[in-house]
């Protein structure tokens, strides 16, 4: 072995040595929490489907829009990663406090018009045809779960400041059991059980929105049993409300950039018929269960570098940053070999129509290309978030989805006859030059930080 590898080896193997076990021990319990989270359009969707076709599609549809909105909403909270990691890494508890009273008045101030939008959804699903009888249905579960959007980005609001101290069980303990909340709630109000009337897809609606307010309530609990009520209840003042829009409007633009790909892609699919649709569904359901594990690896990558840069650890920073990108590109890895050497096992887990296993598989194959870049970018994205960068990754994702990924996927679908695995030919190439661009965005940064100084 050369001497610079020899180097480039010590270097690597000291950092893991330092970084893997507070960072796996931060990032575990994120990572669950990702997954309670996915886990409740799971079980809204499921508990909808005893319910029959008609209701199992009004939940389905009305999911996916409201997610859209949601999102965004969460997205401009995120922002407080950078502003409470680096002030808790400095050792300005006030400042922290500040920062988490900001994004309380930031939820009130985004809350309402998201509500508000959801609430329009009725004219666009006339516009776009929806079956009448579906979009009642969907439109009484937009109304009913748009009332947990407050209590939702609360939730994230708390989520962020207690997760950039170090403070990570009790967010993976609100998120998985509230998905015992929100089962519950189902059962209740959508066939009407213990007296309650059958609400339907209304029913599911609400009982989610009842699961975000206990979401909220358990880590506001927590935080007043660790801080009590000072500090975070006084006003922070309109240039701290700022701060925290200006770091997270690009977040919830980039966040919007990639739920709205994907939706569009799913529209678009719809003409070319039932088994495309549900090979793209399949495909989709896969690589968003993968892409929970780096998203949480993004958030514990987000405090650690964060923290770095509050206390002036140029090496903290570099390290987290590092040993955060290996393990999200390490795991997305081992995803990508089962997606390529086993594509039918696993379309066969949702499954047994022999056309539409064929038609996923096809579009696992592809999707295993990118599962490695996919981990690089999310985690990328919380290393860059920690520096206070939350620009570069909304351009990468606009330039690379809307200029490269959606035109090549259009052109190879329709033009091309490639099907459904045109459009993920398309993501798969945008998702990889994400990769390569944030990654390298990073490289750059985390080598200038003796400009800290």
């Amino acid at each position: 072995m050369s001497t610079p590898l020899k180097e480039l080896f010590r270097q690597a193997s000291e950092a893991i040595a330092v970084e893997l076990r507070p960072m796996l021990r931060l990032a575990l319990p994120l990572v669950f929490a990702e997954l309670g989270w996915m886990a409740m359009g799971v079980v809204d969707t499921v508990m909808a489907g005893h319910a029959g076709r008609q209701m199992l599609g009004a939940v389905a549809l009305g999911h996916g829009l409201y997610y859209t909105f949601a999102v965004f909403g969460i997205g401009v909270i995120l922002g407080l990663d950078t502003l409470i990691s680096q002030a808790y890494g400095r050792g300005d508890m006030a400042d922290c406090r500040r920062s988490l009273a900001a994004g309380l008045v930031t939820s009130v101030l985004v809350a309402p018009p998201l509500i508000g939008l959801v609430w329009m959804m009725g004219p666009v699903m006339d516009f776009f045809g929806i079956d009448p009888a579906l979009r009642d249905g969907t439109q009484g579960y937009l109304r009913a779960v748009s009332w947990g959007t407050l209590p939702l980005m609360l939730y994230a609001t708390f989520r962020r400041y207690l997760q950039s101290q170090n403070v990570v069980r009790p967010v993976m303990f609100a998120l998985v059991s509230a998905n015992v909340v929100n089962l519950f709630g189902n059962w209740v109000l959508i066939f009407g059980n213990l007296g309650m009337p059958a609400m339907g897809a209304a029913g599911s609606g609400y009982a989610t929105s009842v699961a975000r307010l206990y979401m909220a309530g358990v880590l506001m609990g927590v935080t007043v049993a660790r801080d009590g009520w000072a500090g975070w209840t006084a006003w922070p003042g309109w240039d701290r409300v700022r701060q925290v829009v200006k770091l997270g409007l690009p977040v919830g633009g980039q966040i919007s950039f990639e739920v709205g790909v994907f939706s569009l892609v799913t529209t678009m699919l719809g003409a070319l018929g039932p088994v495309a649709l549900g090979g793209h569904q399949i495909v989709f359901n896969v690589v968003s269960v993968t892409y929970m594990i780096p998203l949480g690896i993004s958030s514990a990558v987000a405090v650690r570098v964060g923290q770095a840069v509050g206390r002036r650890d140029e090496g903290g920073a570099r390290r987290a940053g590092w040993v955060g990108i290996g393990l999200g590109a390490g795991f997305m890895t081992l995803a990508g070999v089962v997606l390529w050497t086993a594509p039918r096992m696993v379309a066969g887990l949702y499954t047994a129509d022999a056309e539409v296993v064929e038609t996923a598989a096809a579009c696992l194959v592809i999707a295993a290309f990118f599962q490695l870049f996919d981990g690089i970018q999310a985690v990328a994205t919380g290393a860059l978030r920690g520096l206070g960068d939350t620009r570069t990754p909304m351009v990468a994702h606009g330039i690379c989805y809307l200029v490269v990924g959606l035109p090549l996927g259009w052109w190879l679908t329709y033009p091309q006859g490639w099907g459904a695995r045109g459009f993920w030919a398309g993501l798969s190439l945008a998702l990889i030059l994400i990769g390569i661009w944030l990654l390298s965005a990073w490289r750059r940064k985390i080598e200038r930080v003796s400009e800290w100084n």
